[in-house]
């Protein structure tokens, strides 16, 4: 019973979760077929809701490309299939070079796969159903541009919040960051080379995490350009937006950071009993920074944080070893990422560090400025 409850549960909350969206499906797509019939008076739009459903149903940040794609196929389809069937006529070797016409000119135009799969759908209904010359193409044209400006309509007048995935995301990017650190930490503190591996081997997969998070940051973009109700989040995104390249460099340069402290483990090198603090340090930054943005605020406490962690490390680190030394730089090259996610530009958060005493170096992975 208890199972079966948690089950339930979890379904309804897999519902809730995509409520909003079928909601907006729904509403499109009668919406797309009222003012198809009542306003541009075709009887039978069907290609209407399609449409509105079509648009609505693929990532947002793809739904005013999606619907010129649409437009586009159809013209296309609709245009090679009503001239070749007027000329040769309508059965299965027809439809096939008909379709494969189709979709032919519509990649060569440079068109993507929506707009290739649309021009032979479009290609094979007018080689099945719709008489060549009739006007049901430019009929069917017109019901894909209102099915589409409808779901984008619809999105505007029901949009969701653009920053809840926005916050998500980001709450599991600076999370794999801030474990990373406090896990390099650890490892260094205790010197345990297998420890070290294991924060490696989960910081390479935490690409997808970055990429979700840009993603999530694209949508979130999308829905407070057009839904007037949301402009006032587009503020808020946009500290996230300036976050998130430098967060890719922070958790690349960490990678790095972690692969040099592994080979420095292993070949018996010694780290400055400094450096796990300094470490754990940047992790309270980024806990912090996590904390302001989520709230809306500029992160200055967090660029603080960065910058007393840092200053220590150019005090007090300094190291033998190639792979100490590598690690030492890398710690300076993620106080620079660290604040350049707080809202700095790349000189300004070079200058806001002091100058290298020892053991310095330039960033490894993070591209020069511009």
């Amino acid at each position: 019973m208890v199972e079966v409850r948690a089950e339930v549960a979890r379904r309804l909350q897999r519902w809730r979760s995509t409520a909003l969206p079928i909601a907006q499906a729904g509403l499109a797509a009668g919406l797309s077929w009222l003012v198809a019939t009542e306003v541009v008076g075709h009887a039978h739009p069907f290609f209407a809701p399609i449409a509105a459903v079509v648009c609505l149903g693929v990532s947002l940040g793809q739904r005013l490309r999606r619907v010129v794609e649409l437009v586009v196929g159809v013209a296309v389809g609709i245009g090679v299939g009503d001239v070749l069937i007027s000329l040769i006529g309508s059965g299965p070797w027809q439809i096939a070079l008909v379709v494969a016409l189709a979709m032919s000119s519509a990649v060569l135009l440079d068109g993507g796969a929506v707009i290739a799969l649309q021009a032979g759908s479009s290609a094979v209904l007018v080689a099945t159903l719709l008489p060549p010359s009739a006007g049901g193409g430019l009929d069917r044209m017109v019901d894909a541009l209102v099915g589409g400006l409808v779901g984008l309509a619809v999105t505007a007048l029901l949009p969701a919040n653009p920053l809840t995935v926005a916050h998500r995301q980001a709450r599991v990017v600076f999370g794999e960051l801030a474990a990373a650190l406090r896990g390099v930490a650890t490892a260094v503190a205790e010197r345990d080379a297998s420890q070290a591996a294991g924060v490696l081997a989960r910081l390479r997969d935490s690409q997808e995490a970055v990429d979700e998070f840009r993603s999530a940051l694209k949508t979130g973009g999308e829905i407070a350009a057009i839904a007037p109700i949301r402009w006032r989040s587009r503020h808020d995104l946009g500290r996230y937006e300036t976050a998130a390249v430098p967060l890719d460099y922070a958790l690349r340069n960490t990678r790095v950071l972690a692969r040099r402290a592994l080979a420095a483990l292993r070949d018996g090198e010694r780290a400055p009993e400094v450096l796990p603090g300094v470490l754990r340090e940047y992790a309270a930054a980024v806990d912090l920074l996590r904390t302001e943005l989520g709230r809306g605020e500029e992160p200055k406490r967090a660029r603080t944080a960065v910058c007393e962690a840092a200053r220590a490390t150019t005090r007090q680190l300094g190291g033998e070893g190639f792979s100490t030394r590598v690690v030492l730089a890398q710690v300076r090259s993620v106080a620079v990422d660290l604040l350049q996610a707080t809202g700095l530009s790349r000189a300004e958060a070079a200058e806001s560090l002091p100058p290298l005493t020892r053991g310095g170096g330039d960033d490894e992975v993070s591209p020069p400025a511009g």
